[in-house]
């Protein structure tokens, strides 16, 4: 088995992710993520061994999302970068619509995915610029 660098394949996985975010749906987040996992930015890093875990580092976010009334977000894939045969590094600038239809700028992050039998699983997260 190779790492998918299909553009269909990390749009789709991509557009889940963005769906489960602003709908706060933790549970699908979580599945988002490859065990254990780590999440590194210029101040801080941590790591996670449990689906739990990933769940939990998502409760404040949505009730920000909800709180800036984001209903929507789309990942725009910057660059796709094969890694190893199950690794590929894609970086994403994250763009968020908000209840008014209008687009919201968001950030910019790297996320190292594995390729599984059920597809792409982030490993990594990385904050960038």
């Amino acid at each position: 088995m190779n790492a998918s660098t299909d553009l269909d394949t990390l749009t789709g996985f991509f557009d889940r992710y963005g769906a489960a975010m602003t709908s706060g749906d933790l549970p699908s987040l979580a599945g988002c993520y490859a065990l254990p996992g780590l999440v590194v930015a210029d101040t801080y890093s941590f790591s996670f061994t449990s689906l739990a875990a990933v769940a939990l580092s998502f409760v404040g976010a949505a009730p920000d999302y909800q709180d800036r009334e984001l209903i929507a977000a789309h990942a725009r894939i910057e660059d796709v970068q094969q890694v190893s045969a199950l690794l590929t590094m894609v970086s994403v600038e994250w763009e968020f619509l908000d209840s008014r239809g209008h687009a919201v700028p968001g950030e910019r992050y790297r996320y190292l995915l594995r390729t599984s039998g059920e597809g792409p699983l982030i490993c990594t997260v990385i904050r960038t610029a």
